[in-house]
C-alpha cells in the first residue's frame, strides 16, 4: 500500500498528535472534553503498517481481511482506559459467545496511547494477536465464553486491561493475564515522533506468553 510504511506511520502519528493537542487547548478553555477520534486514527495506522486496507463506508470488521482494531487512548482521560468488547458475546451474529468468532479472525490488533514513566513523552504502542494459531490467547478466552454461558460473568463486555504508562506488555484480564507481542512502539521527542521499536516478524509468528510473576 505505501513505499516506505513506517515513514509513513511516522507522518500519521506526527498529525495525531498535532490535531489532538491542538484540540486539547480549546477544551481546556472551555471545560470540554478533548475531541479525539483515537479508534479511527488507531485503524488508519495499523492499515499503513500492515498494508491490510479498511472497509471504506461499509459494515463489518475493522479491517478488509477480517482484522479487527482495538483503541484506547490515556491523555487526559478521566476513565480507567482499557479495551473494550476484544471479543464478540450478546449480539445478533451468528459468531457471537462462540470461539468461532475467533476462527475466522486474522488478527486482533490492540493500539495503546500512553505516556512513558520514564521520561513523561507521548508513545503509541501496537500489540498484534494471531486468534486463531495463540494458544494461551484462546485459552482465555474459551474459558471467558464458558464463564459468560454459565452465569459466572454477567456483561457481555469482553475487557482486557493494558499495561497504561508502565514499561511492559501485560494485560490483565479475570479469566488470565498474559504478556502480549508487542509488534510497535513509537515516542515523542519534543517535535516529532521517533520509532522505538518495530518487530513484524510478531504477524508470523507471535504467541501471548505467562508473565513471569
Amino acid at each position: 500500500m505505501f513505499r516506505n510504511p513506517l515513514k509513513t506511520a511516522i507522518d500519521v502519528l506526527n498529525t495525531h498528535h498535532l490535531h489532538f493537542f491542538e484540540g486539547q487547548q480549546f477544551a481546556e478553555m472551555t471545560d470540554q472534553p478533548t475531541p479525539e477520534d483515537s479508534r479511527a486514527w488507531s485503524q488508519i495506522l495499523i492499515s499503513v503498517l500492515t498494508g491490510i486496507p479498511g472497509l471504506a463506508r461499509q459494515k463489518g470488521p475493522d479491517l478488509a481481511d477480517g482484522s479487527d482494531v482495538k483503541s484506547a487512548n490515556a491523555w487526559f482521560s478521566i476513565d480507567k482506559v482499557r479495551f473494550n468488547g476484544v471479543i464478540k458475546a450478546g449480539t445478533q451474529s451468528s459468531l457471537s459467545g462462540t470461539m468461532a468468532y475467533l476462527d475466522q479472525m486474522p488478527y486482533l490488533f490492540f493500539v495503546l496511547w500512553d505516556i512513558n514513566p520514564d521520561n513523561n513523552m507521548e508513545r503509541t504502542r501496537i500489540w498484534a494477536v494471531r486468534p486463531q494459531y495463540d494458544r494461551l490467547f484462546r485459552k482465555v478466552a474459551e474459558e471467558w465464553y464458558s464463564q459468560y454461558a454459565n452465569g459466572q460473568i454477567r456483561s457481555n463486555n469482553f475487557q482486557l486491561h493494558p499495561p497504561v504508562n508502565v514499561n511492559d506488555d501485560v494485560f490483565t484480564n479475570r479469566c488470565g493475564d498474559l504478556v502480549y507481542p508487542l509488534l510497535f512502539m513509537a515516542e515523542w521527542n519534543g517535535r516529532e515522533y521517533e520509532i522505538r521499536l518495530y518487530s513484524p516478524e510478531v504477524l508470523d509468528d507471535g504467541e501471548c506468553q505467562y508473565p513471569s510473576y
